[in-house]
C-alpha cells in the first residue's frame, strides 16, 4: 500500500511539473507584455526623457510633483482626474444597472428567435470601432440632428440648441451616451451567460414555495449572479478609466478640450504631442494606481458582503 502510495504521488508530482511547464510559454508572454511596461513605464517616470532627445537624466520624483503642483500648459492633472471620474462614475453606474435590467428582460422571453434577434441589436455597437461610434453621434449632436429634435419635443421647445458639442456639462453627458450606447450590449451578454448559468431548478423550487418575481430576483438571481456582477463591475469600470478614442474625437470635432481631458488624453498630449515622455509616463502610472484602487475596492465591498451574509 506505501509503494502504491508514493507511486501516486510521484505521478500527480510529475503531472503537476508538466502542467507547469506548458504554463510557462504563457507567463513569460505574459510578463514581457504586461509586466514590462509597466516597470519601463515607472523607470521612465523617474528621468525627463523626452521624444526627440536620446538621453535621459535621472530627476527622480520631480515628474510626479510636476503634474500635481504645475497647470500643464494649461491642462493640470488634478481637472483630468475630476474628468475621468465624472466619466466613469456617470457611465460605469448606469451601464451596470441598465445591462442587468435589460439581461433580465431578455432571459424572460420564451423564444429563442426574439432573444437571439435582441442580443444581435444589443451587441452590434460593441463591433464598432470607438472612432465610427464617436463620428456617428457627432452627426446626431449636430444643432440639427436628432438629439435637438428630441430633446425639443420632451422639453416642448421650439428650434433650441442645447450645446450637445459645445456646453461643458452636456459634452460631459454626451461623451457619457456614446460610451454607453457602444459598450451596454457587451455586458449584456455577459449577464445573460451568467444568469444562463443558474440551475432553473431553483427557480422551479422558488415558484413551487410561491415567491414572487420581484422576492426571487432579490432573493436568488442577485446572490447567485454576484461573481458575474463583480466581474462585469470591474470590467466596465476599468473601461471607463481608460478611455480615449471617445473624447479625443469630439475634440477633435471642435468641442473644448478641458470638460473631456480624461487621464488618457492628457498623457497623449504631454508625451506624442509635446514629447514630455517622462511627465507622460508619471500620468500613466496615477492612473494605474487609480485603477488599482478601485479595482480593491470594489473586491473589498464584495468580501466583507458575503461575510456579512454568511
Amino acid at each position: 500500500m506505501a509503494r502504491k502510495k508514493e507511486k501516486t504521488f510521484s505521478i500527480e508530482k510529475q503531472q503537476a511539473r508538466w502542467g507547469f511547464l506548458f504554463t510557462v510559454p504563457c507567463l513569460i508572454f505574459f510578463a514581457v507584455f504586461s509586466f514590462y511596461p509597466i516597470i519601463y513605464a515607472f523607470v521612465t517616470s523617474l528621468t525627463d526623457r523626452q521624444a526627440i532627445a536620446r538621453t535621459s537624466k535621472f530627476i527622480g520624483l520631480d515628474n510626479y510633483i510636476y503634474i500635481f503642483t504645475k497647470d500643464n500648459g494649461g491642462f493640470p492633472l488634478s481637472n483630468s482626474i475630476r474628468a475621468t471620474l465624472v466619466f466613469t462614475f456617470g457611465t460605469f453606474i448606469p451601464m451596470i444597472v441598465i445591462s442587468l435590467i435589460v439581461a433580465v428582460f431578455l432571459m424572460q422571453l420564451r423564444k429563442d428567435k426574439q432573444r437571439g434577434f435582441l442580443q444581435l441589436m444589443y451587441y452590434t455597437p460593441a463591433v464598432l470601432s470607438s472612432v465610427v461610434a464617436a463620428a456617428i453621434w457627432m452627426i446626431i449632436f449636430d444643432p440639427r440632428g436628432l438629439m435637438n429634435q428630441i430633446s425639443n419635443f420632451v422639453m416642448r421647445t421650439s428650434g433650441v440648441d442645447y450645446g450637445w458639442l459645445v456646453d461643458s456639462t452636456m459634452l460631459q453627458i454626451s461623451t457619457m451616451l456614446i460610451y454607453f450606447w457602444k459598450y451596454i450590449g457587451y455586458f449584456v451578454i455577459l449577464f445573460i451567460t451568467g444568469l444562463a448559468a443558474i440551475p432553473t431548478t431553483i427557480y422551479e423550487a422558488a415558484t413551487v414555495d410561491g415567491s414572487s418575481r420581484w422576492h426571487t430576483f432579490w432573493r436568488i438571481t442577485l446572490p447567485l449572479l454576484r461573481p458575474t456582477t463583480v466581474m462585469v463591475s470591474i470590467m466596465a469600470m476599468l473601461q471607463c478609466l481608460k478611455t480615449f478614442s471617445t473624447q479625443y474625437m469630439l475634440f477633435q470635432g471642435g468641442s473644448s478640450r478641458a470638460p473631456i481631458d480624461v487621464i488618457t488624453m492628457n498623457i497623449y498630449f504631454t508625451g506624442i504631442r509635446n514629447g514630455r515622455l517622462g511627465r507622460a509616463s508619471a500620468m500613466s502610472i496615477v492612473l494605474f494606481v487609480i485603477m488599482l484602487f478601485f479595482t480593491y475596492l470594489q473586491l473589498l465591498s464584495n468580501k466583507k458582503s458575503e461575510d456579512v451574509e454568511y
